[in-house]
């Protein structure tokens, strides 16, 4: 079934005039397993970084980190965070179907809560804007909505054979696992899948 309509660019700024439920102040625990755990290298992409707390987790543990988001009020945060902290992480306003536009490769890619947002047509476009910045042998490490989630509410649910499908030609999905994405209106957190997607 198709998704709901992409939400627009002004939509995601105007929640941050608050706090949105998915920005929590610090890393998902699920990305933060991977990162302590060692998986990531080199220069690492942050797409969909929201106010940057996994760009800034990946600048903490010594990597050249970049975040990038379409809302300039997110962005505006997470260089405020960079600063408060002392880390050296670069932020972006930057549309997530256009990455290639920043001109450069990146290692790895993390995706958190940014692919479930997308309407059909756009996850192609996004895929393909994916191979733009990450060549042959970089990784993405992506946490989304899981169809196992129960109810309607909130973001597009997600199944293992979306993942597939969206990351079939030029990808190897390496794993996807059962996890949760925590969020600060669902006490246990909401039923995600965690993603190890390879560029082949």
């Amino acid at each position: 079934m198709p998704g709901p309509t992409r939400p627009r660019h002004e939509d995601f700024d105007a929640s941050y005039a608050g706090t949105p439920p998915w920005d929590i102040g610090r890393p998902q625990p699920a990305f933060l397993e991977l990162a302590e755990g060692g998986v990531l290298r080199g220069r690492v992409l942050d797409v969909g970084c929201g106010t940057g707390e996994h760009a800034l987790m990946a600048a903490r543990l010594g990597h050249q980190a970049t975040g990038v988001d379409t809302s300039q009020t997110a962005i505006a945060i997470a260089q405020g965070k960079a600063r408060d902290r002392g880390l050296t992480a670069r932020f972006l306003v930057q549309d997530a179907l256009r990455l290639s536009d920043l001109n450069e490769p990146f290692d790895n890619v993390l995706d958190c809560g940014l692919f479930h947002v997308f309407e059909d047509d756009d996850r192609v476009r996004y895929v393909d804007s994916l191979r733009a910045v990450l060549p042959r042998g970089g990784r993405m490490y992506m946490l989304c909505f899981s169809d196992r989630q129960p109810g309607d509410w909130g973001p597009r649910r997600v199944t293992q054979d979306e993942i597939k499908a969206s990351f079939r030609d030029g990808w190897l999905v390496d794993s996807i696992e059962a996890s949760r994405i925590e969020t600060t209106n669902i006490p246990d957190g909401a039923l995600a899948w965690r993603a190890s997607i390879s560029r082949i």
